[in-house]
């Protein structure tokens, strides 16, 4: 019976060890990077500035003079600071991506209404809806 019972176990067990997941998974959930630019402040602040104005923004400031570029972060830093003490708040600047990321959100709400409203009747019919998504697939 005993022998019954320690051969019962080693099954269990030998079953219990076969059926663990073979691959690991992370458990930390990556979000896309900031930019598609290396991080090296050292040779460049292109990551930086892609982070912080966003890629197609970020465009536009290559094509400025140092003098410019300074010109245009002065007027962003100056709608960041809300209160107008010289000064940016974790709290401004939170307010700010905020604001910033609505903004991309409804602009590309707006294209995406635009590329899918076929007639620009201002209704997104299902036939415009698959053609504009799928094509000629279906």
């Amino acid at each position: 019976m005993r022998f019954a019972r320690l051969l019962l176990c080693l099954a269990v067990w030998a079953l219990c060890g076969s059926a663990k997941p073979t691959e690991r998974k992370e458990r930390v959930v990556r979000e896309a990077p900031l930019s598609t630019r290396e991080h090296d402040d050292a040779q460049s602040f292109d990551y930086d500035h892609d982070a912080f104005l966003g890629a197609d923004e970020a465009k536009s400031f290559d094509q400025l003079t140092p003098e410019e570029s300074k010109e245009r972060l002065g007027k962003i830093v100056g709608k960041i600071d809300e209160d107008g003490d010289g000064f940016v708040t974790v709290e401004e600047l939170k307010a700010w991506i905020k604001f910033a990321q609505k903004r991309w959100i409804y602009e590309d709400v707006e294209r995406q209404w635009k590329g899918h409203d076929l007639n620009e009747d201002g209704l997104v019919s299902w036939e415009e809806y698959k053609n504009a998504t799928y094509g000629y697939i279906l």
